[in-house]
């Protein structure tokens, strides 16, 4: 079962049962106030505002979605010269995965991040215990793990360069800093800690050669990772998925009887127009520090969120890597949405949980949906 201790379980129960509540009704997204013009632009890329009124398309376009995630990620690259978990972390951890569909990511954003693990190995390691640099290092460890399982298929030395630094910077708790202020990617400790674990099983062979060395140090942060997201509750439901998701790569967090209560609650939390909302899947208070619960409560469509692009794509992927079968009914009726709801620019919308200017989410609403039409052998053709 999963690691819940008995005084959390009964505080966890309320809000929950409210929330899948609140998920049955259908909803039309609320009208937004007026976004930034672009959300992403560098040089000669500049990609348009995301906004929840952009037209449907009538059919899934592979190639518009691919040149979303290319230039959002060029462009943040470009012009931020950071990782950042929403667009190019999000990038490295989606498209490697696709290579055998689309072919190899470009090279160039191997290169940036081989550029980024140089900048961030040379500072001192206090430092990247700070602000957003322990996400950074994560997501880079993670990233460069993605290329060297689907791109090269063998261990980098790069690879475990980043992974080391990742576990040298590890808080005596397991798990990681954070500013526990942009949800959901930066609002939680917990979340750090599952990408940060996908990223140690995800390397080719690096996990098994760890744990059979002689490296007594990082064998113990790994211990350390472990014990932490064994024993610590979940912050909230979609830190259940991220539980979920981690699980089904690096061992020993959770039995057979947890998966099962994981994947209940997934399906418990699907809408009935096919899709999931990542409203429903933690109460405003419990996203980080609790700083985005006014304004979320605030909006229009608070009792009754829209399914979104981020969380209908993470369901799907999160229930085909538990090992639920492609044609289950409810991924059937999430793939359909997916099918019925991209936008003409390649999108799937997703609104911000933090502001209503740049919907940066919208990234990760598109590259998880592209992931999970390719989990269940949907995804079409490129055009």
């Amino acid at each position: 079962m999963i690691a819940v201790a008995p005084s959390h379980r009964a505080a966890m129960l309320a809000p929950i049962a409210r929330l899948l509540l609140l998920s049955a009704c259908a909803a039309v997204p609320a009208p937004l106030p007026a976004a930034e013009s672009h959300q992403y632009a560098f040089e000669s890329i500049a990609v348009p505002a995301a906004t929840a009124d952009e037209p449907r398309r009538a059919s899934v376009s592979t190639s518009l979605a691919i040149d979303h995630l290319e230039q959002g990620s060029v462009a943040w690259s470009g012009q931020r010269r950071c990782i950042s978990c929403h667009t190019n972390g999000t990038y490295m951890l989606a498209r490697p995965a696709l290579s055998a569909v689309l072919g190899t990511p470009p090279e160039s954003t191997l290169g940036f991040f081989k550029e980024q693990l140089a900048s961030l190995a040379s500072e001192p390691h206090e430092n990247l215990r700070k602000s957003t640099k322990p996400a950074q290092v994560i997501y880079l460890a993670a990233g460069l793990a993605e290329w060297d399982r689907h791109v090269t298929g063998t261990l980098s030395a790069d690879t475990d360069k980043a992974l080391r630094l990742m576990f040298a910077i590890q808080a005596d708790s397991g798990t990681w800093g954070t500013l526990d202020c942009w949800p959901p990617y930066e609002s939680d400790a917990y979340h750090e800690a599952t990408v940060a674990a996908i990223a140690a099983a995800t390397a080719p062979g690096w996990l098994a050669a760890t744990e059979a060395g002689s490296d007594d140090d990082l064998k113990s942060r790994i211990a350390r990772l472990r014990s932490y997201l064994h024993d610590t509750p979940p912050p909230h439901d979609y830190g259940r998925v991220l539980l979920l998701q981690a699980s089904t790569r690096f061992p020993v967090l959770i039995d057979a009887a947890g998966t099962a209560e994981l994947v209940a609650i997934l399906r418990r939390h699907q809408r009935e127009d096919g899709g999931w909302s990542i409203r429903s899947f933690a109460a405003p208070e419990a996203w980080g520090g609790g700083n985005r619960a006014a304004k979320l409560r605030s909006e229009p469509d608070f009792d009754s969120p829209a399914s979104d692009g981020h969380m209908t794509g993470l369901a799907i992927l999160a229930l085909r890597e538990a090992g639920v079968p492609a044609d289950d009914a409810g991924i059937a009726r999430g793939i359909a949405w997916l099918g019925a709801n991209q936008r003409a620019s390649g999108r799937w919308w997703t609104r911000s949980l933090n502001t209503d200017s740049w919907h940066f989410i919208t990234y990760s609403g598109t590259a998880l949906p592209i992931l999970a039409l390719h989990a269940c052998g949907a995804l079409p053709a490129m055009e």
